[in-house]
């Protein structure tokens, strides 16, 4: 199945106070949670669209292993359903995934592009259908699940014809205390020493921009699946994706980092925070880290 739910932009704005900076090729987004009661309203709008995010790798898996999709099947794997039976830290990591192609389309990008994810490429994951088809026939058989590879997601702009004029390709992460150390690790990578002395080994996601290609690991993946489920309303958008893959084209790269969890020393209870970083390849060798500070204050600066 295709993803054709749009962003709950209303949710999320009575959910998120947001604070947005940038300056030439970087943007900068702070979403804050509000202080008030987290309402089910919310869950409900949110779940619209994650279910439409996973409605393809469901409906895949669950063909692969053989389990019914009859709500009284009662047969076998009836415990083994995607994405609900895998271990806590990949759902977390599926989590974010599909949050950093909601705010993706959700909020303006740098460029103010319009970005558009015509299919999440959870079925790609091959640790996840191994996983699940020896849960289906053995409930013991539950494991530890590695990320899948590649783009956590991948979203186009196309012209009204369909042709794709750009790639935006995203990371999401996960930290349940953010301090300005651990958004230096992040985006950093491992490191010796304290303080200003610290020396970072160059292999957090700033490498993993630097040294990205000008097309996105999943982008083929992407073409044959537009080419399974639409292939006549996908028809120019595939010809784009093979003209690019084909090095015949060079649509514009926009790089996306979700970050999310809590600023322990100026949250007060209950309010969380994710922050978007994106810069388009033209400054791909030239990066320069300044604003990770976890404060409203560097957002708009």
């Amino acid at each position: 199945m295709l993803h054709t739910e749009n962003p709950p932009l209303a949710a999320l704005k009575s959910f998120f106070t947001d604070a947005t900076g940038g300056s030439g090729t970087y943007g900068h987004l702070l979403l804050e949670q509000s202080t008030a009661p987290f309402q089910d309203a919310i869950v409900d709008a949110l779940r619209l669209y994650f279910e439409s995010a996973h409605a393809d790798a469901r409906e895949h898996f669950h063909k692969a292993v053989r389990i019914s999709l009859h709500p009284e099947a009662g047969e076998m794997g009836a415990d083994a359903t995607y994405p609900n039976c895998l271990p806590p830290k990949t759902i977390r990591g599926l989590f974010g995934e599909v949050m950093a192609g909601m705010i993706a389309e959700a909020y303006p990008m740098v460029g103010t592009k319009s970005w558009r994810i015509p299919i999440f490429l959870f079925r790609g994951h091959g640790a996840v259908e191994d996983y699940i088809f020896d849960l289906a026939r053995d409930p013991t058989k539950k494991r530890e699940v590695h990320g899948r590879p590649g783009n956590d997601f991948i979203g186009l702009e196309m012209a009204a014809d369909g042709t794709v004029t750009a790639f935006i390709a995203g990371e999401a992460k996960w930290r349940a205390d953010l301090t300005a150390s651990t958004m230096d690790t992040i985006m950093k990578g491992d490191g010796t020493g304290k303080g200003p002395a610290r020396v970072y080994k160059d292999n957090g996601v700033w490498n993993d921009i630097n040294t990205a290609l000008p097309v996105p690991k999943g982008l083929q993946q992407m073409c044959d699946l537009l080419a399974i489920k639409d292939r006549d309303a996908f028809a120019r958008t595939i010809l784009s994706l093979d003209e690019a893959l084909l090095g015949k084209s060079s649509p514009p790269r926009t790089d996306l980092v979700l970050v999310a969890g809590t600023d322990r020393r100026r949250a007060r209870r209950g309010r969380r925070y994710c922050r978007r970083r994106l810069r388009p390849p033209t400054t791909r060798r030239h990066v320069r880290c300044k604003s990770w500070r976890s404060s409203s204050k560097a957002a708009k600066t």
